[in-house]
């Protein structure tokens, strides 16, 4: 099968992994997918994904999560992608390009943008049953598969990035992990000794083993030729059931050496400034396979993207090249933060080191500085916050006094330096080379007002992320100083934020949303009846803290009865006909089967519709209003309560069947997801919440999609916080691993208390971690480190709350007054809603809209009466 050029130009592009997609949008951005047929030639069986991210797989993320590949985008630009099937090879004089399959394709741009391959040292048994690489999705389905079914140890080759994130990989396998590094210490290109050693100190309190200044001699293995073993170089051995290969990479340049183009003496096909290859101008290369005007191949995302800019750059006839790379990088490897800029290595001459190191902690920060004060470059391990900063003045003299930078916040003599002190050519966003000037003029030329428009509008922060924190900085301080006041306010009754109210309940005991208003809302807003946006609001910060203010916990009480939303106002879930429904609370998905028959009476008694959730229960529709607490009561004889499924406050924690059943289970997730639910049932929060426990890292619970999510392993639990899987779905970061019971409850109070002290109205934990300033590294802090002295108070919040619990439905139907309003209609209590109606749908009911008509023309709506 051939496709030859026909009147329309065609691009080919020969891999398509990160950089190959920049360089589609980049084509697309300046028109030349309008002009230019585009193909695309794919080796692996799916489209571009976040290689970056990679580890991130085994946290729960999937490979739809890790796609960067819109396929509207694909659809919308014509672009003719075909996955699996690689070039195998290209024809120069012809320019044509054959794929696998036996598309012969022409061209008139050829593009490579294959990239590059594991490096395995040439040891014998490299390839024995139990050998892995790790640089593909599918190469972590291999190794996931053999550490579930073969391995119970595992070691990684290799101490840099991927070998640490692989090591780490291994562990969150279950597997006892090991880390050879041939060089004396971790990641040798990023970070000198010190930071070495304080990476190593932590990296071991991790519970991995890491061997350092050794290399593998041979891989030992069984009569079945399975690995064992590992022989190293210090003459020791290795006990170990899998090796993984992460000792770095080399240039895919294969195919381009079969074509007769240049590649360097270490591999690479060498380019000029604007990518083009050195012996034929209809062909470019760009990312790890390129061999870079200024001779170097970049192996860093960054690098790429820049290429890719520029090779479409140039096909456009547009002025543009690339002559070098700043190599700065910012990681988090298991949990550590480790960063390095500019000449990290201090090899200018003459140059000075500013070094701060505590051990115990497992900080080192170093500073290269010039004899002129002029910052070289510099080295962050445990703590990397200023990193955004500190790169961006790479190259000029800082405004205070080196010492002062790599001091932590708070020490005598510490300094912390804002993004104002950065020239506008300052670099923010490395990924994409976004200028501090450039964010300036998305705000004061684009309008733009949030991060969000600002990163639509000129790309930084859609890279890696190190630079959102300064990002965010930088649009506050702009829109502030272009005379916007920003009004960080609740609403127009009160000019504090949520935060600080809650602060102002917790401090001065304030228990009714009146008094607060007349004591702290704006002026034209004191003796006012407050607004639909601050009553729901401080309705939630006072339940949530009713048993330490001395306010009441029922939030049908009183003046809190009148602050509700409409769902808390009938303690139960508004649809769309009128009905409600009733969602009884199943702690951890358990139920017996006398619960299940009772549940299914009231549904045939009452005429319900039953649907099993997503959160493990029984949701019944269309209760009318005042059959509620005649549903309530038969729940609540039958030992259940409610679920609270109404309000901003917990809602389920889903389990797995744990290793009471599953022959995959390490621990009991079921008893722990009960004693969870029931220990935060009726919390009230600035959302909802929701959680769930998985008794293993198969993680059949999901609980990394949860706002506080356990998974266990075979040392006891790790906690996962700040997951979504809404409209916005994000993953849960870990926060803390291999807990004890104990440890685990004492870490989900602290982080739920601090979140409701310190989240926005409506704020989920998911968009209250990427705002909060420090993000998750400030909340482990607090929570774990309890650097702000407040664990105690939180616990003790927490505490007040577990004492105080009451089921409201039981509270409700034992107190005849709070009865009297679950009726249709006042003036006739026992006469029902008439526009309340249901047909018949699959056995059950569904609700029965009015019609809507224009006309006799029915638009929207069901059967007709």
């Amino acid at each position: 099968m051939t496709a030859t050029p026909g009147p329309t130009p065609t691009i080919v592009l020969i891999g398509h992994g990160m950089v190959g997609q920049r360089f589609l949008e980049a084509l697309a951005e300046r028109g030349l997918t309008a002009t230019h047929r585009v193909v695309v030639l794919c080796e692996e069986p799916r489209p571009a994904y976040d290689r970056v991210a990679l580890t991130s797989y085994f946290s729960g993320r999937t490979a739809e999560d890790l796609s960067l590949t819109d396929m509207g985008f694909i659809r919308e630009h014509g672009i003719e992608l075909h996955v699996g099937d690689p070039a195998s090879a290209v024809d120069r004089a012809a320019r044509t390009v054959t794929a696998r399959s036996g598309l012969v394709v022409g061209y008139d741009v050829l593009v490579l943008a294959t990239g590059s391959y594991p490096f395995v040292p040439p040891v014998p048994n490299k390839d024995a049953e139990g050998c892995f690489v790790y640089r593909t999705i599918d190469d972590l389905l291999a190794i996931e598969e053999y550490a579930r079914t073969r391995a119970a140890t595992g070691a990684v080759v290799g101490g840099g990035l991927l070998g640490l994130e692989a090591a780490g990989a291994l562990k969150g396998l279950g597997l006892n992990a090991h880390i050879v590094e041939f060089a004396p210490r971790l990641m040798p290109v990023q970070v000198d000794d010190g930071g070495g050693a304080a990476l190593l100190r932590t990296i071991e309190e991790m519970g991995l083993s890491v061997h350092t200044g050794v290399g593998t001699q041979e891989i030992v293995t069984d009569e079945a030729g399975a690995v064992t073993g590992m022989k190293l170089s210090d003459g020791s051995e290795l006990a170990t059931d899998m090796v993984v290969f992460s000792a770095g990479v080399r240039p895919r340049d294969q195919l381009a050496r079969e074509a007769g183009l240049t590649v360097g003496e270490r591999g690479g096909i060498a380019v000029d400034e604007r990518c083009r290859t050195l012996d034929d101008p209809h062909v470019f290369a760009i990312g790890e396979c390129a061999l870079a005007a200024d001779g170097r191949v970049y192996g860093l995302v960054a690098p790429g993207y820049e290429q890719a800019e520029t090779a479409a750059a140039t096909i456009a006839a547009d002025e543009a090249s690339f002559t070098g790379a700043d190599l700065s990088t910012k990681l988090k490897l298991l949990g550590v933060d480790v960063a390095s800029f500019g000449d990290a290595h201090g090899t200018t001459e003459d140059c000075l080191d500013v070094v701060y190191s505590d051990s115990r902690s497992g900080l080192y920060k170093k500073l290269v500085i010039g004899r002129d004060g002029t910052l070289l470059g510099g080295i962050l391990v445990g703590d990397a916050d200023a990193y955004g900063t500190l790169r961006a003045l790479t190259g000029s003299v800082p405004p205070i006094a080196p010492e002062s930078l790599v001091l932590p916040a708070g020490a005598s003599g510490g300094a912390q330096l804002g993004p104002s002190a950065l020239p506008d050519e300052a670099i923010i966003c490395s990924c994409h080379n976004v200028s501090k000037g450039a964010i300036r003029g998305a705000v004061t030329e684009h309008s733009c007002t949030t991060v969000p428009e600002v990163k639509k509008c000129t790309k930084a922060g859609t890279g890696c992320g190190s630079c959102v924190k300064v990002l965010g900085q930088l649009v506050t301080a702009e829109l502030e100083a272009s005379g916007v006041e920003v009004d960080k306010g609740l609403c127009g009754c009160f000019g504090q934020t949520r935060e600080e109210l809650y602060e102002i309940v917790l401090a001065l005991r304030v228990n009714t949303y009146q008094d607060l208003l007349d004591r702290y809302g704006r002026e034209d807003a004191r003796g006012g009846d407050g607004c639909d946006v601050c009553k729901p609001a401080v309705a939630s910060i006072i339940a949530s803290l009713a048993p330490t203010i001395g306010a009441s916990g029922y939030v049908l009480d009183g003046e809190q009865a009148a602050l509700q939303e409409t769902n808390d106002h009938f303690l139960a879930n508004l649809q769309k006909n009128g009905s409600y429904s009733v969602v009884p609370r199943i702690p951890g998905g358990e139920i017996t089967p006398e619960g299940l028959i009772v549940i299914g009476e009231i549904a045939r008694d009452f005429g319900l519709y039953t649907k099993i959730t997503g959160g493990q229960r029984i949701d019944m529709f269309g209760a009318r209003v005042e059959q509620l607490p005649l549903i309530w009561t038969r729940l609540v004889d039958a030992g259940f309560e409610s679920g609270h499924a109404y309000g901003k406050s917990l809602r389920t924690v889903k389990s797995c069947v744990g290793q009471t059943w599953c022959r995959y289970g390490v621990q009991d997730s079921v008893r722990m997801a009960i004693d969870l639910e029931l220990r935060y049932r009726g919390l009230r929060s600035p959302h909802k919440l929701k959680s769930a426990v998985s008794g293993c890292a198969r993680e059949c619970a999901e609980a990394q999609s949860k706002d506080f999510g356990v998974i266990a392993t075979s040392n006891g639990w790790n906690l996962y916080v700040g997951g979504n899987g809404g409209a916005t779905p994000r993953h849960a970061d870990l926060l803390a691993q291999d807990l004890s019971d104990a440890e685990l409850v004492r870490l989900i109070d602290r982080f739920l208390m601090f979140y409701i002290r310190t989240a926005d109205r409506l704020e989920r934990t998911s968009t209250w971690l990427d705002r909060i300033p420090g993000g998750l590294d400030h909340v482990r802090d607090v929570v774990v480190e309890d650097s702000l002295g407040i664990c105690e108070e939180l616990e003790s919040l927490m505490k007040d709350h577990v004492a105080h619990y009451a089921d409201e439905w039981a509270t409700t139907i034992n107190d005849p007054e709070k009865l009297a309003r679950f009726v249709s209609f006042v003036n006739a209590p026992d006469t029902p809603d008439p526009v309340v109606g249901f047909v018949p749908e699959r056995d059950q009911i569904k609700p029965d809209l009015p019609l809507l008509t224009i006309g006799h023309r029915p638009l929207e709506g069901s059967a007709q009466r």
